[in-house]
C-alpha cells in the first residue's frame, strides 16, 4: 500500500500537470472575457449595456442579448469564443476531478499502510491540505463556471505543493510518536488541514485580485497582464473575502484544539513554541484583514495585502518552522 501511494502521488501530479497546461491553452487562446473588457473600459462598459449587453457589477454571468458569432455562449465559457479553448477548459475541469479522486487514493492507501490517519508529518499534512484546497475549488466552480479561469493558477500551485511533497518532505511510513497518540490528534489536525486548505485557495483569488486590479489601472508590465483573463476585480475580492470568512472560524477553533491537546500532552496550554507562535501571528494577521475587510475607511487592495501576509506566515509555519526551528513539534519534520 505504500508503495500503491508513492505511485498514486506521481500519477495525480502528472494529473495536475495535465489540467494546468488545458487551462493554458484556453487561457491563451480565448478572447477576452466581456466583462473584463468592460472593466478595463468603461466607456465601453456603457456602449455594450446600450447594446444589450448587461455588466452586474464586475460579478455573475455576463447575459448576452444577441449570441456570438459561433452561436449561443455557454455558462462557464464567457470569454471562450474559440471551440477549440472552450474544449480545453472543460478538458482541465475533467483532469482536475481525476488528479483529485487519484489524490485522494494517495491518502487512503497511506492511511492503511501506516494503520492511522495519514497526517503524521509534513509529507502526509502537505497532501491532506492540497486535497481540501482543490475540493474547495471543485465546489466552487460547480456553483460559478465563470471562475474557470482561475483553475490555471489552482492547478499551478497543486503541481508545485505535491511535487514539492513528494521530493523534498517524503518520508517513509512510521508509528506515531507518543505525544501524537490521541483523539485529539483527530480533531486538531483535521481541522487546521481543512482551515489551511481553504486559506490556501483563498490565497489564490486574493493575488489574482491584487494583480486584476493593478490592470484595471493601466499596468500592462507582467505580473499585471495576467489579469486580462482573469473575472472581474470586485469577483475576486468578493471571493478572497468570504473564502477566509468561512476558514477563519475553522482555524480559531483548530488554534483552540492545539491548545488542549498541548495540555493534555505536555501538561501546559502555552509553551512559546515556535508552531505555537507562528500559528499564533498567523491567527493575528488573518483577523487583520478581517477587520480591514469590514472597515470602510480600508482600501480593498490594502486589506488584500494582509490576506497575502496572513498566507506567507502559513508557509513559514509549515516549512520554516519544522525545518529551520527546533521544539515539541520538531516530530513533523524532515527526519
Amino acid at each position: 500500500m505504500a508503495a500503491l501511494s508513492d505511485q498514486l502521488l506521481v500519477v495525480a501530479i502528472l494529473g495536475y500537470l495535465l489540467a494546468m497546461i488545458c487551462h493554458a491553452v484556453e487561457y491563451a487562446f480565448g478572447s477576452r472575457s466581456v466583462i473584463g473588457r468592460a472593466a478595463a473600459r468603461p466607456d465601453r462598459a456603457r456602449d455594450l449595456v446600450g447594446a444589450g449587453v448587461g455588466v452586474a457589477g464586475g460579478s455573475g454571468p455576463v447575459k448576452v442579448a444577441t449570441p456570438p458569432v459561433g452561436g449561443a455562449p455557454v455558462p462557464g465559457d464567457a470569454g471562450s469564443r474559440s471551440p477549440r479553448a472552450v474544449l480545453a477548459g472543460r478538458a482541465a475541469v475533467a483532469l482536475t476531478v481525476l488528479a483529485a479522486a487519484v489524490h485522494l487514493a494517495v491518502l487512503v492507501t497511506r492511511g492503511i499502510a501506516a494503520e492511522r490517519m495519514p497526517w503524521g508529518n509534513m509529507y502526509e499534512y502537505l497532501l491532506s491540505v492540497t486535497f481540501v484546497g482543490v475540493v474547495g475549488w471543485l465546489v466552487l466552480l460547480y456553483r460559478r463556471p465563470t471562475l474557470r479561469h482561475l483553475g490555471l493558477f489552482v492547478a499551478l500551485a497543486m503541481v508545485l505543493l505535491l511535487a514539492v511533497a513528494g521530493l523534498v518532505l517524503y518520508v517513509p511510513i512510521v508509528p506515531l510518536v507518543p505525544a501524537l497518540d490521541s483523539y485529539w490528534f483527530v480533531v486538531h489536525v483535521a481541522t487546521i488541514a481543512a482551515s489551511s486548505g481553504i486559506l490556501l485557495l483563498g490565497a489564490v483569488p486574493a493575488v489574482m485580485y491584487l494583480i486584476r486590479h493593478g490592470y484595471d489601472q493601466g499596468r500592462r508590465s507582467f505580473p499585471y497582464s495576467l489579469g486580462a483573463r482573469v473575472p472581474a476585480a470586485d469577483t475576486l475580492e468578493r471571493l478572497t473575502f468570504r473564502l477566509h470568512a468561512f476558514a477563519f472560524p475553522i482555524f480559531t477553533f483548530a488554534v483552540m484544539a492545539g491548545a488542549v491537546w498541548a495540555e493534555a500532552a505536555w501538561g501546559r496550554y502555552w509553551g512559546w513554541d515556535p508552531k505555537e507562535i507562528w500559528a499564533f501571528i498567523s491567527w493575528v494577521v488573518y483577523a487583520g484583514y478581517l477587520h480591514a475587510r469590514a472597515t470602510p475607511s480600508v482600501k480593498r487592495p490594502v486589506a488584500t495585502w494582509i490576506a497575502v501576509l496572513g498566507f506567507l506566515t502559513m508557509q513559514m509555519n509549515l516549512y520554516g518552522v519544522n525545518i529551520f526551528f527546533e521544539g515539541l513539534h520538531s516530530y513533523g519534520g524532515l527526519d
